[in-house]
């Protein structure tokens, strides 16, 4: 979620509202044309009074039954037609308004797709989740039914008035007298009613990221028995949330018995005032009758407002919301190109580079601070570090998850600060320790590293990631491996990752310990497949055991945010004690067996490192996935 909760602020609800504007502009036609036929609807439920006044002064007066049947059949015309338009005006505004609520929901996707890998980090991905499904359902029926009728009941009760005035103006005044104390009562319950509905949206988001933390970590939640206290601080967030919903049903309940009340008594004045009047003789009994008819005819109009009002209100604060998703600024394009002095080296290069996490305190020293390196094309560069030295923040600057914040880097003197993203991404593949699978095919996890390649590419690209496990699957590589890859092992996972990766034979590649989940066995074979590839591309390999380390052409080891120390495996075993500390602890953890190490990325909270990233949200498995008994074991891997 957001840093600090967000607040109300003073911004009206129309200036909020008006920002969909973008958005209903390519509608507005079909939009108007709806609330004209709505008026018109409206308008005709206002004729009856007339057609009754005509039937008491006239047929029932006049004892003339022919006359009432013939006012029947007007009233029951005037019904049809209503229903007829209202029918016609809900089907004007369904296809366009469902269209609306696509394209916001699309914008919002891309967006996300496109802000800084900070933000998510930031943000809880069910505050997410409910901006781009909760807040957008509020938006559809707020331009159905509440933007519609505020312009149609405002008309119909502007019209009614006339209506009332012309036939007796004493009675108009009467029932326009609570029009002063109403219009009072609707601002301050519109200021009331927008706190709260901010309140419940945002809590609905924290609500959101609960259950989703607590289905994608249901294997930690029964592995540890901690389902009870899970369920704890479900039901405290979700009385947080009846709580106040119940004091938003509180606020519409009073403004709703107010605005109920008062036209009421206004109706019961009117009632008397005009029975007196037909008493001596001023006042026709029709007029009497089509005057409350009339009166009648406005009750719901009026009784309307209050929740149209609230409708309004949470519609506002959720275009507030969703906005504060779009105004956020995305991943900076190309930057203009720098007039550097310096000779532009081939390979990949860090020159001064010094990174400080957006959120990190004004005064604490950088992530990474000066970092100076050279790796020559073709050449693997293996980067060695204690647990949150910076490893993998210093990887992620190079495919621009993260911008630097000083100094540069150059891929064949080429600065990434001045190229598209998209070229970027193509020149430079990753695979990450901890591997992230989609649901969807085998196949399609393993083109997300090369959209174009071939059946061909994605063999080779799993024989060298020794991931032919896949061609045992029940469907091969038309395999769904389910939600996260769960139905996978994490070996399995990963070398799909790494597969991932070289499928598509990019120039740069950026490996952050990928290895870290396979059996010595099965590690031994990916390395000597990976040899191969890594003598055509230009790596770096963060690692952690010697056998990782053995990959490399050089190593650099990263201590304190800072390259302290560059040369060959052996070099700085001899030379360097850190280095060589680091070694033996690692040695130690192969002979025992596969070691798990996690690095973190940055420094720990409190050091100028970002809080834990929030996961993705992924749909729910669906049909065709594989359950895990299905899915081939892998020795030495935990399922």
């Amino acid at each position: 979620m957001p840093e600090k909760p967000a607040e109300h602020t003073d911004r009206s609800a129309v200036r909020s509202l008006l920002r969909l504007w973008p958005y209903v502009r390519p509608v507005r036609v079909r939009l108007f044309t709806a609330a004209c036929v709505a008026v018109l609807a409206s308008s005709l439920s206002l004729v009856i009074p007339l057609v009754l006044k005509w039937m008491v002064d006239g047929p029932v007066a006049d004892r003339d039954p022919g006359g009432v049947w013939l006012g029947a059949l007007y009233l029951l015309l005037l019904g049809i037609a209503e229903a007829v338009l209202f029918g016609f005006r809900r089907w004007l505004v369904a296809r366009p308004l469902a269209g609306v609520e696509a394209a916001m929901r699309f914008d919002l996707f891309r967006h996300l797709q496109r802000l800084p890998v900070a933000f998510h980090d930031r943000w809880a991905s069910g505050q997410l989740l409910s901006r781009g499904t909760t807040d957008l359902s509020l938006l559809r029926m707020f331009l159905a039914f509440p933007l519609t009728f505020l312009f149609v009941n405002g008309a119909t009760i502007l019209i009614g008035f006339v209506l009332l005035f012309a036939q007796d103006w004493t009675l108009g005044l009467v029932l326009l007298a609570p029009a002063v104390p109403l219009i009072i009562l609707c601002s301050l319950f519109e200021t009331k009613y927008s706190v709260v509905a901010r309140r419940a949206q945002d809590q609905v988001g924290d609500l959101t990221t609960v259950v989703e933390e607590s289905v994608l970590g249901i294997r930690i939640v029964k592995g540890f028995g901690r389902h009870r206290s899970q369920a704890r601080a479900f039901r405290a967030l979700s009385q947080r949330v009846r709580t106040t919903e119940l004091g938003k049903a509180r606020l519409l309940a009073g403004i709703w018995a107010l605005i109920t009340t008062i036209p009421e008594l206004a109706i019961g004045a009117a009632l008397v005032l005009g029975t007196v009047q037909v008493a001596d003789g001023s006042l026709s009994a029709g007029t009497l009758v089509a005057f409350l008819s009339t009166a009648l005819a406005l009750r719901w109009p009026v009784e309307s407002i209050g929740f149209l009002l609230a409708m309004s209100q949470e519609a506002a604060t959720a275009t507030d919301r969703y906005f504060e998703v779009m105004d956020v600024a995305e991943e900076p394009g190309a930057a203009a190109a720098r007039d550097d002095a310096r000779a532009a080296a081939p390979g990949l290069v860090f020159e001064g580079v010094e990174f400080r996490y957006p959120d990190a305190d004004p005064g604490s020293p950088p992530t990474l601070a000066r970092i100076d390196l050279r790796v020559r094309p073709g050449e693997t560069l293996a980067l060695v570090g204690g647990t949150g030295s910076g490893k993998t923040t210093l990887t992620a600057l190079v495919p621009r998850l993260h911008e630097v914040t000083g100094g540069r880097i150059t891929l064949d003197g080429e600065d990434i600060a001045t190229m598209e993203r998209s070229r970027l991404r193509e020149l430079v593949a990753v695979a990450f320790e901890e591997p992230t699978l989609f649901s969807a095919t085998v196949g399609a996890n393993v083109r997300m590293g090369a959209a174009d390649a071939d059946e061909a590419q994605v063999r080779r690209a799993l024989s060298v990631a020794q991931a032919d496990f896949v061609h045992d699957l029940p469907l091969g590589l038309d395999t769904e491996v389910g939600e996260q890859g769960l139905s996978l092992s994490g070996g399995q996972r990963q070398r799909l990752a790494l597969a991932r990766a070289v499928v598509g034979e990019p120039r740069f590649l950026i490996l952050d310990d990928p290895l870290s989940a396979l059996d010595v066995h099965t590690e031994t074979l990916v390395e000597a497949a990976l040899r191969r590839v890594l003598e055509h591309t230009t790596a770096v390999v963060v690692a952690h055991r010697p056998s990782t380390v053995m990959l490399a052409d050089r190593v650099a080891l990263l201590s304190g945010g800072r390259i302290t120390a560059v040369g060959t495996h052996q070099e700085l075993l001899r030379g360097n004690a850190e280095y060589a500390w680091l070694m033996s602890g690692a040695a130690a953890d192969d002979a025992d067996g596969p070691s798990r190490h996690d690095d973190a990325d940055g420094p720990p909270p409190g050091d100028g490192g970002p809080p834990a990233p929030v996961r993705d949200r992924r749909p729910p498995a669906g049909p065709g996935r594989v359950p895990a008994e299905q899915i081939p074991a892998e020795e030495g891997s935990a399922r």
